[in-house]
């Protein structure tokens, strides 16, 4: 298992250099993408949603499932929120960010576009390794095949993580395969068991996360979530994903049915 170091920063536009790098290794991390003081900002308005959608007892939103978790205190909380900036002016007003629309190039020559109100919007995943969680790693898997169970064609895409806490490679965090974003259909496929696989692979690569940095890994890569070796608040890493992605344009809405793909999910991201 390797460790990758990274000084890449992220303009209003793309370099030759980060061009050629995601393009070969199909994972970059851009380092201090977010101030403090935003970092601040978007955790209290996680704070905040958390609090309304628990109050209102919502379970899904636009017809994705909200996941819950218990704290340490045995309170229920939300470990993954979707669709966030649709009910937050500040987080809405983040993905208008000229850095963040400079990333629809890396998937040129396919036209992208920022998927707010599209698959899951803006998520916000809340891991920590406490014994009532729910969500405290994430098996081997790829983002491709949302597309199949949809009935299209598998389109490239990017997700981008934005890191609200520190995780140090130690740490556990995300692990990616280099290079796999440009493996054959069967690969993707079955090159391993989604989501049940939690095995360390030679070949997977992770990094030093700092509290700000934002990552970009295409949707046809093999990645997973490693679970911390820290138990309590000093394993919780907050991170928000945003979709970058292609094809035809399908928003969501709040009478949108459940995608399948949850269902399944649902029973295996444990």
């Amino acid at each position: 298992m390797n460790k990758w170091n990274s000084n890449f920063k992220l303009g209003d536009t793309i370099t030759e250099e980060q061009k050629e790098f995601f393009d070969k290794n199909g994972v970059i991390v851009f380092r201090n993408f977010l101030t403090q003081e935003m970092i601040s900002l978007y955790l209290n308005e996680l704070h905040r949603l958390e609090y309304v959608w628990l109050t209102e007892g919502r379970d899904k939103i636009n017809g994705v499932p909200l996941k819950f978790g218990k704290d340490e205190q045995n309170n229920k909380t939300i470990q993954r929120l979707c669709f966030t900036s649709l009910y937050s002016e500040a987080l809405h007003h983040l993905l208008s960010d000229e850095r963040l629309k400079a990333l629809i190039t890396l998937l040129d020559p396919y036209e992208g576009r920022i998927a707010e109100n599209e698959k899951d919007g803006l998520v916000i995943n809340n891991y920590i390794n406490i014994p009532n969680s729910t969500f405290t790693q994430m098996g081997w898997h790829t983002d491709s095949p949302r597309d199949l169970f949809l009935g299209q064609k598998i389109m490239p895409m990017l997700n981008v993580g934005i890191h609200l806490d520190t995780c140090l490679f130690e740490n556990g965090g995300l692990r990616v395969l280099p290079g796999t974003h440009k493996q054959n259909i069967l690969k993707l496929l079955f090159g391993k068991k989604y989501f049940v696989d939690y095995s360390d692979d030679p070949r997977e690569v992770g990094f030093d996360i700092f509290s700000g940095d934002l990552t970009v890994h295409d949707g046809r890569t093999w990645h997973r979530v490693k679970q911390s070796p820290l138990v309590g608040e000093a394993s919780r890493r907050r991170v928000m994903y945003i979709p970058i992605i292609t094809g035809k344009f399908k928003p969501k809405h709040d009478k949108s049915k459940t995608p399948f793909y949850h269902r399944f999910t649902s029973a295996v991201h444990h």
